[in-house]
């Protein structure tokens, strides 16, 4: 091996580390398609729905919520119709780990 290969190891070695200390701090995060999360919140009442806009070329709509202590994540390239009697929070970005 050489110099570069050797660096270039380590670098993702330590881009693998950094995420597993993420998702430890935050804990499970479960992706779901946008029709799944809909059933995630019907569940729930009155949810706090983290939400933002994403994409480089083409725009998305992120979602985060909670439910009996589990993260839930959605990304979706149309908005979604929340229940009523949910609360946003409107962030810039939503960041997960992986």
């Amino acid at each position: 091996m050489n110099a570069a290969t050797t660096g270039a190891t380590g670098a993702a070695a330590a881009q693998q580390a950094a995420i597993v200390q993420a998702i430890k701090a935050s804990g499970a995060i479960v992706q779901l398609e946008p029709s799944e999360f809909a059933k995630i919140l019907a569940k729930s009442e009155n949810p706090l729905i983290v939400t933002a806009e994403g994409g480089v070329f083409t725009k998305n709509h992120q979602y985060i919520t909670t439910y009996k202590g589990l993260h839930f994540y959605c990304k979706s390239p149309a908005a979604i119709n929340l229940p009523l009697g949910t609360e946003f929070v409107q962030s810039k970005k939503i960041w997960i780990p992986g």
